[in-house]
């Protein structure tokens, strides 16, 4: 009778211990979408004031990358700029001239009609008169081709010009280094005053309001989750300590992958198993890398 009484309490924390391994429908790993964020020039990092852990807003300025050359750059285009679009030439004074002599021409011309109908003058005189008129238009179309082409040539060296100060605009752009989303900084690859070359990585962030946790379903239990399903999830601190968020699944791997060593499944047996994402929202407590379960 002593004996049986002895067993009684094994056999009830047995039993406790198998209905709390039956508490989960699968297991994971928080995790959060992360940005790595690399230089897009070249030059010393003149600027760059941050340290891990930083809460950054979208579009935030953090850095710099030295612009020194590519300002002088822009400065010296905005010259040649200004310089080319002054010696356009100003068709209209140029054939003023021109314009003058046909005007006058055309009197004579005229003058020289009246005074032949009058028998005052010569055919010769009036065809001479006419030629002479002729020459002139001739000069003029002559002279606003040539101020066209001109023109037409400067305004596109300008253009051209204006292009060339676009692209050092955007290179002195792309040297101020922000944040492309709202969140944390996780880790920091450089240090100001260092050279820094496109496609550097200078830092990585996230956003740990909105995480998820990567679960592992077994095929068998796939029957009974969907996406947009709302789920428990349960963060384990450690010990007792523990608390539960509500989650909602967000996507479903299309293919099985082997069970990851650090996943507990209720099927031991189960060597084929489904990644699962659950959305979590942050109060601030879960950290990336911390184990959690799922309660469907």
């Amino acid at each position: 009778m002593k004996k049986t009484a002895l067993l009684y309490p094994v056999f009830i924390m047995v039993l406790a211990s198998c209905q709390n391994a039956e508490k989960y429908d699968a297991t994971g790993i928080f995790e959060a979408n992360t940005v790595t964020v690399s230089s897009e020039t070249s030059g010393k990092l003149v600027l760059f004031n941050i340290e891990e852990g930083d809460s950054l807003k979208i579009g935030q300025q953090v850095g710099l990358v030295d612009t020194t050359l590519l300002v002088l750059q822009q400065k010296q285009l905005y010259s040649q700029q200004l310089s080319t679009e002054k010696s356009s030439p100003d068709i209209a004074a140029q054939a003023a001239a021109l314009r003058s002599q046909i005007a006058h021409q055309q009197n004579e011309c005229d003058r020289i009609k009246r005074l032949l109908a009058n028998g005052a003058a010569t055919q010769k005189q009036s065809d001479d008169a006419h030629a002479q008129l002729r020459t002139l238009h001739g000069q003029l179309e002559g002279l606003l081709s040539t101020l066209d082409k001109n023109r037409n040539s400067i305004t596109e060296s300008a253009s051209a010009l204006q292009y060339q100060k676009e692209q050092v605009e955007e290179q002195i752009r792309k040297s101020r280094i922000t944040a492309p989303i709202t969140g944390t900084v996780l880790q920091k690859y450089a240090e100001q005053g260092e050279y820094a070359t496109p496609g550097r990585p200078l830092f990585k962030m996230a956003n740990l309001d909105d995480i998820y946790l990567r679960s592992y379903f077994t095929s068998s239990q796939l029957a009974h989750i969907r996406i947009g399903q709302e789920v428990t999830v349960i963060a384990d601190f450690g010990g007792d300590e523990q608390y539960e968020y509500t989650g909602k699944i967000i996507w479903i791997a299309q293919e099985s992958e082997f069970t990851p060593k650090s996943i507990q499944t209720q099927d031991s047996r189960a060597n084929l198993v489904y990644a699962v994402k659950v959305a979590v929202k942050n109060d601030g407590r879960l950290k990336l890398g911390q184990y959690g379960e799922v309660r469907l």
